[in-house]
């Protein structure tokens, strides 16, 4: 009942917001080109509350996209101006711009715009842009109270954390959300490895507009699904480049993919990481552990910023939401088949994101919010928790060994044995069993999923501890150290860490249809292309046979294995249609791998293979 009635007030009070709110009652709707310093004009769209005056002041806060800010007309306003209602209710003077390059804004559009040499500034970059627009608008938006803060999901977190690098003094307050850091680690790869379940998002990102458009101009380009199993796509497409050469030959951004397979200075310069110095004002990252487009640069943006801003009042958040899931509220929060509880959402918007920006924008920008340092939520006990650090200092290192026997030990039981199995290309191990969630723009659902699936097939290494006897709460990083020996020169290795339930777990009313008991539900994954073992810039074949050191960097947990529950690590080699397939052949560039290069291979994982995670004490 208790949870009933929190549910409805919650849709009570978004209802509530919506008639109290109305955008066009309180707002006046205005339409701009913003000049940057190089002459191109961004189209920008500023929403201010009608009773704003010399003696009621309203602060700046601002969205910046590559998705377009439509409805465009002034006579056309948007239903709602923020995704958090609370922000919205107490009003702000609301910003949205299209960058450069995209929807009605003038320039070239590139992604990961390349940041400028910070001593020269020559040429334009995104923190260029924002500083540009925060000095324009806090020059002529009459009655702001000279405090700019500036959020985005995605993409426009990307915005958001380059933008944080504008350094304008008016800018006090940044949310990266679910941001970008490195198209080589998050989205369209992981360490190198191409996401195939990304090939139908690059009418997107690879079109370039011939001008001023209020509509998608690359519609027709995208690809129409054609059966409501999405796997059928993947499977008669062919290869990557069968693919490429049928969908995206004139796609500038698929053919700079295809043309930079390694992490040479194409892509180095669109790393975000190594630019975000100095920064001096509040930045809060957001983030969900589920997130499958971009888990990894929410918590390097963060850890980075943590090591070379010591001036910057920096926290993060990691929900147990998917990608950009704390947007919007469910009422019963569930990830896939996994319920968390009620009003995660709200919980967010109303106790750390509003927060953070009403004291930032409308207090005290010179002092830190009366936030954590660290608001993270345990996936496991389904619970928020705070912390001073991330990750936590009060943990230790523990190591689980890959015994051949399938267990998962503590020990090194048998130095000189090994696990074996067959790789077949041809026959690729799936990523899902939800052929749906394939038809996706990019799939989500696979983060959590129960991977009994995989657990059964003999191209699967699976490696599970006996019953717990007590809680174990892995918190932080995770690191995969493999030792293998594979008869071919490439391979991929796949690692996943699994929570194995009792097999008597209860069944969930709201899912009636799924089995709970011995679920396998999915904590945490990534590949490792064996090719960039040693360096992501010059790849290296395997020795045919040879033992060799695989290590594969598992992102963050804040996961409690509970008493009954089991541990467990699979791995495997093919991860399709997720990921595109290793030839497992050594090629100078696996893009254009025909199906002749494909080759199977016998490989072999030793039991000194291990993974290692940090424990809470």
């Amino acid at each position: 009942m208790k949870k009933f009635l929190v549910f409805f007030y919650i849709i009570t009070v978004s209802f509530s917001f919506a008639q109290i709110n109305s955008v066009e009652e309180n707002f006046t709707k205005k339409e701009v080109y913003i000049p940057m310093r190089d002459g191109t004009k961004l189209f920008t769209i500023i929403y201010t509350p009608k009773d704003i005056s010399k003696s009621k002041k309203y602060p700046v806060i601002m969205n910046r996209t590559c998705y377009s800010v439509a409805p465009y007309g002034e006579t056309n306003f948007r239903k709602k101006l923020s995704p958090n209602p609370f922000i919205e209710k107490e009003k702000y003077i609301f910003v949205f711009q299209d960058v450069r390059g995209r929807y009605m804004s003038e320039g070239t559009f590139t992604n990961m715009t390349p940041q400028v040499d910070s001593k020269t500034k020559k040429g334009v970059d995104e923190s260029i842009d924002t500083y540009d627009t925060v000095d324009w608008l806090v020059k002529n938006v009459q009655y702001n109270n000279g405090k700019v803060g500036q959020y985005g999901t995605s993409y426009p977190g990307f915005y958001t954390a380059v933008g944080a690098l504008a350094n304008h003094p008016a800018l006090v307050a940044s949310s990266p959300q679910a941001p970008i850091s490195d198209f080589w680690f998050d989205d369209f790869h992981h360490n190198g490895a191409f996401l195939m379940s990304y090939f139908k998002t690059f009418p997107v990102f690879g079109v370039q507009k011939t001008k001023a458009e209020d509509k998608s101009w690359f519609a027709d380009k995208m690809i129409k699904p054609t059966s409501d199993d999405g796997y059928l796509f993947y499977k008669d497409m062919g290869t990557l480049k069968d693919g490429v050469d049928k969908y995206y030959k004139d796609n500038f951004f698929m053919q700079e993919v295809v043309e930079h397979p390694n992490y040479d200075e194409f892509w180095q310069k669109r790393d975000l990481l190594p630019h975000l110095k100095n920064i001096d004002h509040a930045v809060m990252t957001v983030g969900g552990w589920f997130d499958a487009e971009d888990l990894r640069g929410p918590l390097e943006i963060y850890k980075t910023i943590e090591k070379t801003s010591p001036k910057a009042k920096n926290t993060i958040v990691m929900g147990p939401f998917s990608h950009g899931g704390w947007n919007r509220e469910d009422g019963k929060h569930f990830h896939n088949d996994i319920y968390f509880g009620d009003s995660i959402t709200t919980f967010y918007q109303k106790n750390i994101e509003q927060p953070f920006f009403h004291h930032y924008l409308k207090e005290d920008s010179k002092t830190a919010a009366k936030l954590p340092e660290a608001y993270m939520f345990d996936t496991g006990k389904k619970q928020w928790e705070q912390f001073e650090n991330w990750p936590p200092k009060q943990t230790q290192k523990v190591s689980f060994y890959l015994d051949n026997s399938g267990a998962l030990a503590k020990n090194i039981l048998n130095q000189v044995a090994f696990s074996e199995y067959t790789s077949d290309p041809n026959k690729p191990v799936l990523s899902s069993e939800n052929y749906k969630d394939m038809n996706a723009f990019t799939p989500r659902n696979y983060m959590s999923e129960d991977q009994r699936f995989a657990s059964y097939r003999p191209d699967v290494l699976t490696f599970t501890t006996e019953v717990l006897e007590n809680d174990l709460t892995l918190a932080g990083e995770i690191l995969a150290k493999l030792k293998i020996a594979s008869t071919s020169t490439d391979a991929d290795f796949v690692v996943k860490l699994i929570d194995v339930y009792p097999s008597d777990e209860k069944a969930n009313p709201d899912k009636p249809n799924v089995i709970y008991g011995n679920y396998h539900q999915m904590v945490r994954s990534e590949i490792m292309p064996a090719r960039f073992r040693n360096s992501f810039e010059k790849p290296e074949a395997l020795v045919p046979d040879q033992e060799t050191n695989v290590n594969v960097k598992l992102q963050d947990v804040l996961h409690t294995f509970k008493k009954g529950h089991k541990i467990q690590v699979q791995v495997q080699s093919t991860w399709f249609p997720l990921m595109a397939i290793n030839p497992q052949k050594f090629l100078e560039n696996p893009y254009k791998a025909t199906k002749e290069d494909y080759t199977k291979a016998n490989i072999k994982v030793f039991n000194s293979s291990s993974i290692e995670v940090e424990v809470l004490k």
